[in-house]
């Protein structure tokens, strides 16, 4: 009976968990799960996904893990994602994703890990993503979970999910939940306890423009925010001081300029911390607790910084009176050799005139 189905329609208002015998209905092409009380882990990266998120999840409020990572998913986030409003784990890495990062990705007060790494992303970062709480998610059990297959699986069996095209899944049941993050120069995994505790933003490797918006400073809950490999301007929000959870901070190679504001020395949960690659200038904040352990790479490509760690000294030897002065008197001392030697010539000129005159007054014939 079940490998019979094709369709199924549960759109309604149910709860509890999905029955096992669906894992088993392979004809199963399209399966609708909007408005129920389920609550959804939607495991889908690493296969070959493409199209857009146009009403693939519409509405579905009990969505708490989004993960389509590594796919050709292609578009924009689409401004009804607010409507996914249990969504706590959003993961699009890796795909080509354009267009802004829009504001309504701020509504969703569940949100505790975005990860919108590697795609075509624009525009500038949403100073409303400050306001997100971050919160702990105490409870991270899969209940409704369904996973793709990697890449290897015949191509020859192909199911639509709204209008993604994949190659099969099935759902798995009464199991762990685990999310996949990079931070801390690394890739982990994160799952019980330590999943509960996890918080963290990734924006990196994108087409980001504009200022970091010190708004950012906000989000006191904060693990992991990477902002690298951008085309970000302007200066470092000082506002960042109160990132007090904060363990790896990355804004590297994007167009900051300015000084490293002093008051991040107080960030003590800082391990891993890269401002490289950029405009900054001024000296390095005198190492404190966290700070003095961070190395020269952290801080490398910025031709006007300068700081025992990059071996470059801060202090300037002359002083802009003293070279006017040097310059001065280099100036004076080639005008007066310049005019003695004029007066040497014109004398010894008329040395020679007077000489020539006065042989020819005594002998006439010559």
């Amino acid at each position: 009976f079940p490998n019979s189905l094709s369709e199924i329609d549960l759109s309604n208002k149910l709860h509890g968990k999905l029955p096992r015998w669906i894992g088993n209905a392979s004809f199963l092409w399209r399966l609708n799960l909007s408005n129920n009380g389920f609550e959804e882990h939607v495991h889908l990266h690493g296969n070959r996904l493409r199209g857009t998120l146009s009403l693939a999840f519409y509405n579905n409020s009990s969505i708490v893990t989004l993960d389509l990572r590594g796919n050709n998913l292609t578009g924009s986030i689409p401004k009804w994602i607010y409507t996914l409003s249990s969504l706590s784990v959003l993961l699009l890495k890796d795909n080509h994703f354009h267009g802004k990062v829009p504001i309504e990705l701020c509504k969703l007060h569940s949100l505790s890990i975005i990860d919108l790494s590697q795609n075509m992303f624009s525009g500038p970062i949403p100073s409303c993503l400050g306001n997100l709480s971050l919160p702990i998610q105490m409870k991270k059990i899969l209940e409704t979970g369904f996973y793709g297959p990697s890449i290897e699986e015949d191509e020859s069996t192909r199911i639509m999910i709204g209008n993604l095209e994949m190659d099969s899944y099935y759902p798995l049941s009464y199991l762990e939940e685990v999310i996949e993050f990079t931070t801390k120069s690394g890739f982990y995994s994160y799952n019980g306890d330590i999943l509960s505790y996890m918080t963290g933003i990734d924006l990196s490797c994108n087409n980001l423009t504009g200022h970091i918006p010190p708004e950012l400073g906000n989000l006191s809950e904060i693990h992991s925010l990477n902002l690298s490999h951008n085309k970000l301007t302007g200066v470092i929000p000082s506002s960042f001081s109160k990132l007090q959870h904060i363990e790896s901070l990355d804004l590297s190679y994007n167009n900051l300029s300015g000084e490293i504001p002093y008051q991040l020395v107080e960030l003590n949960s800082l391990e891993v911390f890269s401002v490289a690659y950029n405009n900054l200038s001024g000296s390095i904040p005198k190492p404190k607790a966290q700070f003095g352990t961070f190395i020269e790479n952290s801080y490398e490509g910025n031709p006007f910084l300068c700081g025992d760690i990059l071996h470059k000294s801060c202090s300037k030897t002359d002083s802009p009176s003293t070279i006017s002065t040097v310059s001065e008197d280099k100036g004076e001392d080639g005008l007066i050799g310049t005019y003695d030697f004029f007066v040497s010539f014109l004398v010894s000129y008329v040395v020679v005139l007077l000489t020539i005159f006065v042989v020819l007054y005594i002998n006439p014939y010559w």
